[in-house]
């Protein structure tokens, strides 16, 4: 098979489907090419070579797209730039730290602890953050505002240590690492995690691929601040250091065109190519920096390749008939993660022996020389020209693609190896050899005294290495990571901007959603309080009735609108504008949370609060993205969630996947995440309001927290606020709505949301047919009621003898006879949450199950949760306790033809679907 053919996988390809019809002129241009090089450089050949393409394109000669280049380094040595650092000093306390981010989790390992951690992707990464942290990443007192980097998940010990030098740890710190409740006060989280470490880390990154696209909504939510006129970010840049192993994440790959798209050239992915994940090579028959480069480029980035360090220069010089290079176009990256694990002599043979030109390029170098080519990675030079380079860049994003080796410098049992990931401590054989490699001043009796606890080692803060380093830092506005919780102040909407929510629909029908519609508009109206709103809605703002912001607000756009709109005379048109302030991401339910999680977290990056208010259709919220709500969980995200078209029978016409029976279960999971299930428009007012005042107002102890609400579109008319509400009860979870109007035997109701307006109706029935007195309670949120159980539960489990304190749902129905029937339009476990804190005898009528596509009320008669169905489960118990006929249940079923689907007669017709 052809060389050409057997790597057309991982090369462009340009000529290898072309005969060559004249080898010798062929020459002559290529030829020329080179005394071009040679004469006037790189640069000078770039702008020849392009516009020999464009004009090739203009005369229709087919010139193929080059995906990808030479596996060689994207910058040549003539356009390098100057390394204006001390290499000396770099190279000491990178050396240092090396040392002492191996020792903190070799010593975590000591057998009464054991609680893991990575030793090699720091190891073999430490010279990309270096180059970095000394000249690049600006912390939050430079002028500009400081840069957002998203540190690689794995790599969190080499932050640990340059944060140890900086004197911002302490040695008992590094000892706390991975011991958050046994260690507290010098506990160090395992991975970056800012909730667990408010004060230093600012972004999770570890749940891979949730990394890359939050860091490219990032870049977008700096931009949508500056053109929004809420501050000038101009100035600041974004650095997301990610793996290649997890470049395979969807989610790593598939926002990669708004990047593109907005020209966020503020935005500098730096991915860490040890051609390993964690069980093995990443392409062990290809190569991944090809394939990336080419994904990359193809979806319109700039890319940087950082491929060999400074060693290989002038054997590439020497590589005239171009032997070496077609050696490593078509060395897979098996080969190349094996060459790392053997020896110098074995890259001699098995590489470099090849062909004889190759051989003969390295005869005169020793096997300790050949091993010591270093690849681009580890090389700061290279580094720097490539970071230099990216942020200079102005139009694209940029991606480096930087090849390194996994555990380099660790020794042989871990350097390149397949199971190095899992390794979490070294032999002393290792630790002598390592710290040989560093040339750290520890004794072999220092290591030798205790196998678990090797010294760390600082030379102290008056060593000109210590010295440097740290002005390098003050130069660049002090340290990173660093989260810091200041933000400018923010006025809370006033009253009258929730007078639309108190005042009902009147005898106009209107789903909660739309309620719901009505009262953003007005919040987005308040003069001091509006502009901190950050609208984001995927493609369905016409579903939610939210198009009549389009010609206000506008959908932000940083290029605007360059084209005639289709609907540009209708009152409602699509309107898209630099300003704008609703965030459209498109069908694109993981963007729409990066864009919620990036502005709900700009109170503590960029000191602006936003309030993004998400909307989206229920089923595809936490079932679809639950992950990356645990992430925005994790960076303390502030915001409302807003899951409409809710319910299982609610949403008729769509069918299985779009009916939405368990969200608040999912959503239950996360504990920063506060759940709701409104029945009207004035529970919303209430309820937003008191979200607003937890997350930003004075007296809240408890900000960092998340309200998601669900809504419906199934229009009813929306009622007035009732005097003397029970405004305690609709916040917390539960108040009484409807108390029984007739004497009798005693039930009570519990209904959230949609299912409200079936309770009430079921009241009515009872009374009328029945004779049975029926009191309708309100659940706004099962999920809180829960919690506040179990929090009573708690805290007299650790007080016997103290006395307890009562659940609120068990004070509000103290009193409330009879049994009880809970219903909502979601699975039954969602009512049954509360069901240990209820002494009444208690029933839950839901639709567990696929959803399918039906009426309404033929859906919710199949599911025996609509208003009949409450009927008759109130009665049922209550012929049990002997309270009405025995026979009545029977007597209802038939009356009602309860099991008849086409009898059903809860909910009517209409609202978006």
């Amino acid at each position: 098979m052809a060389a050409g053919e057997d790597t057309s996988h991982i090369l462009s390809g340009l000529t290898n489907q072309l005969p060559d019809r004249d080898p010798e002129e062929t020459a002559e241009w290529v030829e020329s090419l080179d005394a071009l090089i040679r004469e006037q450089g790189t640069e000078r050949a770039q702008y020849i070579m392009r516009s020999l393409l464009q004009r090739a394109g203009a005369q229709s000669v087919g010139v193929p797209m080059v995906t990808t280049t030479d596996y060689v380094n994207t910058i040549p040595v003539d356009q390098e730039a100057e390394f204006p650092g001390n290499e000396e000093y770099e190279r000491r306390y990178r050396a240092y730290m090396r040392w002492n981010a191996a020792v903190m989790v070799h010593r975590a390992q000591r057998p009464d602890i054991g609680v893991g951690g990575h030793i090699s992707t720091y190891a073999g990464a430490a010279t990309l953050y270096e180059v970095g942290f000394n000249h690049f990443f600006r912390g939050k007192d430079h002028p500009g505002g400081g840069d957002q980097v998203f540190f690689q998940g794995h790599a969190s010990p080499g932050m640990y240590a340059r944060a140890f030098m900086e004197g911002r740890l302490s040695e008992e710190d590094l000892d706390g690492f991975r011991q958050e409740k046994s260690r507290a006060g010098h506990a160090l989280s395992s991975y970056p995690h800012p909730r667990l470490m408010p004060h230093f880390w600012e972004f999770p990154t570890v749940s891979m691929g949730i990394g890359p696209m939050n860091a490219i909504y990032q870049a977008q939510n700096n931009r949508y601040l500056h053109n929004r006129g809420l501050k000038d970010t101009s100035d600041q840049q974004v650095w997301a250091f990610l793996g290649d192993g997890e470049m395979d994440e969807p989610e790593s790959r598939g926002l990669l065109q708004l990047a593109a798209n907005e020209n966020l050239d503020n935005l500098n992915f730096v991915i860490n190519c040890n051609l390993q994940r964690l069980d093995g090579p990443v392409r062990g028959n290809g190569k991944i920096m090809q394939e990336l480069e080419a994904f990359f480029r193809g979806a319109g980035w700039n890319v940087i390749k950082v491929v060999w360090g400074r060693e290989w220069d002038d054997l590439l010089t020497r590589d005239t008939d171009g032997s070496l290079v077609k050696i490593m176009n078509e060395t897979v990256d098996g080969d190349y993660q094996t060459y790392k694990a053997e020896s110098g002599g074995f890259v001699r043979e098995h590489f470099f022996g090849k062909t004889p030109q190759t051989k003969d390029l390295v005869a005169d170098l020793t096997d300790d020389q050949i091993w010591n080519l270093k690849r681009g990675g580890h090389d700061y030079r290279k580094v720097y020209a490539a970071y230099k380079a990216a942020t200079e860049f102005k139009g694209k994003p940029t991606v480096i693609l930087a090849h390194t080796v996994k555990g380099y410098g660790l020794g042989p049992h871990f350097e390149g190896r397949n199971a190095t990931h899992q390794m979490k401590k070294l032999t002393q054989d290792d630790l002598k050899k390592f710290r040989d490699h560093l040339r750290i001043p520890v004794t072999d009796e220092q290591i030798e005294n205790d196998a678990y606890r090797p010294p760390y080692y600082h030379p102290g803060n008056d060593a000109p290495e210590i010295k440097y380093m740290m002005e390098r830092r003050a130069a660049l506005g002090g340290s990173v990571p660093e989260r810091r919780n200041t933000h400018a102040e923010i006025a809370l909407p006033d009253a009258k901007s929730y007078e639309v929510a108190k005042r009902g629909s009147g005898k106009q029908q209107a789903a909660t959603t739309m309620a719901f519609v009505r009262l953003l508009k007005d919040l987005m109206r308040d003069k001091n309080f509006g502009k901190h709103i950050a609208p984001i809605i995927p493609d369905e703002a016409r579903t939610f009735g939210m198009d009549a912001f389009f010609p206000t607000a506008k959908i932000y756009n940083p290029k605007g609108q360059n084209y005639l709109s289709v609907d540009r005379d209708l009152v409602l048109a699509y309107k898209e504008s630099p300003a704008g302030q609703l965030i459209h991401p498109g069908i694109n339910e993981a963007g729409a949370v990066a864009a919620f999680t990036a502005a709900g977290t700009s109170y503590a990056t960029h000191g602006v609060p936003l309030v993004p208010v998400y909307v989206f259709y229920s089923m595809f919220g936490f079932q679809r993205t639950g992950d990356a709500f645990w992430a925005a969980a994790d960076q303390m995200t502030r915001g409302f969630i807003i899951g409409a078209t809710a319910g299982r029978t609610t949403l008729t016409g769509e069918g299985l996947q779009h009916a939405d029976g368990h969200s608040p279960l999912l959503a239950s999971t996360n504990p920063a995440v506060i759940t709701y299930d409104p029945a009207y428009g004035y529970e919303i007012g209430h309820i937003m309001r008191s979200g607003l005042e937890r997350m930003y107002g004075p007296d809240s102890n408890d900000k960092n927290v998340m309200y998601y609400l669900t809504v419906y579109n199934e229009p009813i008319v929306q009622p007035a606020e009732p005097e003397n509400l029970d405004i305690e009860g609709v916040i917390k979870g539960i108040y009484l709505l409807a108390p029984a109007k007739i004497d009798g035997p005693r039930t009570q109701i519990l209904a959230s949301g949609v299912s409200v307006p079936w309770a009430i109706d079921a009241q009515r029935i009872l009374a009328d047919d029945w004779n049975v007195s029926a009191d309708v309670w309100s659940v706004t949120s099962w999920n809180e009621l829960r919690r506040d159980g179990l929090a009573a539960e708690e805290e007299a489990f650790l007080n016997p003898g103290q006395p307890a304190r009562t659940p609120f749902v068990t004070q509000q129905l103290e009193g409330a006879t009879g049994p009880i029937v809970a219903v909502s339009d979601y699975m039954k476990a969602v009512p049954d949450q509360i069901r240990q804190f209820v002494p009444n005898e208690f029933a839950t009528l839901g639709a567990d199950g696929f959803g399918f596509s039906d009426t309404r009320a033929a859906a919710r008669r199949y599911f025996k949760n609509d208003t009949h169905s409450i009927v008759v489960r109130a009665l049922e118990m209550l012929a049990r306790r002997g309270e009405v006929d025995v026979d009545a249940p029977v007597k209802a079923i038939e009356k009602y033809k309860l099991l008849n689907v086409n009898a059903g007669t809860t909910g009517n017709a209409g609202g978006e679907a």
